[in-house]
């Protein structure tokens, strides 16, 4: 059986969403969809991706037309022959966008941006993928709580307890945005404890931690700043702390000193070697001479 997948938003997410998914041999991209005949509709006529409009409003799905677009109808269309739809669409429209699917019939993953609350199911690999087997729907937690996810889930499971403090330093914008900020300035994130911290709760809520974001002036990569805190005997070294998280999915652990990549400029310099499409690292990175096992706390950053 071949799976039907939709995918509502063809942006920074739903491009890369769609090709992860062309990469499966059970599963078939059945339409993208835009809001209007603008950037990103030449990309998914080139990778033979079919095009929908994000409304089913005739006259939105007409000026496609014009632009030297085939739309083939509107969301509504979609959904009637997909098995499933990933929402990669801006975050807020989930209520009215889960009600669309529910009243089509089809399945739905949520990205990030909008609250667990809303979907009753949240999901990353590492942390509780057979709770998410068999639901109606569920929502791929954002790219920094995965990042926490792949490194605090194998020492969780290690130790039985786990209580952490982590400092978010985020990136102001996509590499592909030009509307967001800050250009010059520092930018704290009001809201304590920030998200990401309840975020990794709701794939694994037996971690205990909290988290604080700053906003800075660049547009490749976050950087955590992490301290675990292990219970008494947990029994772990710095390097066997290395060693677990070496043999975990997901994880990349490099010196800086040893190859120069002390950056995330280096970082990322390092995936566009690899060959990976828009220059992406698929995996969290932990810098080996940053990590640092005092007592029971453990100190590292990863990016």
């Amino acid at each position: 059986m071949t799976i039907k997948v939709a995918i509502n938003g063809y942006g920074t997410i739903g491009k890369r969403v769609a090709d992860a998914v062309a990469c499966q041999d059970d599963m078939e991209i059945i339409g993208v969809t835009k809001t209007r005949p603008a950037f990103g509709c030449d990309l998914a006529v080139r990778k033979g991706y079919p095009l929908y409009c994000t409304f089913d409003n005739p006259e939105k799905i007409a000026a496609f037309a014009p632009a030297g677009y085939e739309c083939h109808g509107g969301l509504s269309d979609l959904l009637a022959v997909a098995d499933i739809v990933i929402d990669c669409s801006p975050g807020k429209l989930g209520a009215e966008n889960k009600a669309k699917y529910q009243a089509a019939g089809v399945k739905w993953i949520f990205q990030g941006g909008e609250k667990h609350e809303m979907t009753g199911m949240s999901y990353t690999s590492c942390a509780n993928h057979a709770a998410n087997l068999n639901v109606e729907g569920t929502r791929v937690v954002s790219c920094n709580t995965t990042g926490l996810s792949r490194t605090l889930v194998p020492l969780y499971e290690h130790c039985g307890e786990l209580s952490v403090e982590c400092t978010m330093i985020r990136r102001a914008a996509d590499p592909g945005d030009s509307k967001k900020g800050p250009i010059n300035a520092i930018k704290p994130v009001l809201k304590v404890p920030s998200h990401h911290g309840p975020d990794v709760m709701t794939v694994k809520p037996e971690i205990n931690i909290n988290s604080l974001a700053v906003a800075v002036p660049t547009t490749i990569m976050h950087v955590h700043s992490i301290v675990a805190t292990l219970p008494e005997g947990h029994g772990l070294t710095t390097e066997s702390v290395l060693k677990m998280w070496s043999n975990s999915p997901r994880v990349v652990i490099m010196n800086g000193a040893e190859t120069g990549i002390t950056t995330t400029a280096e970082v990322m310099e390092f995936a566009r070697d690899m060959g990976r499409t828009w220059g992406d690292l698929h995996e969290i990175f932990v810098w080996e001479d940053g990590v640092k096992l005092v007592g029971n706390n453990l100190y590292y950053f990863q990016a």
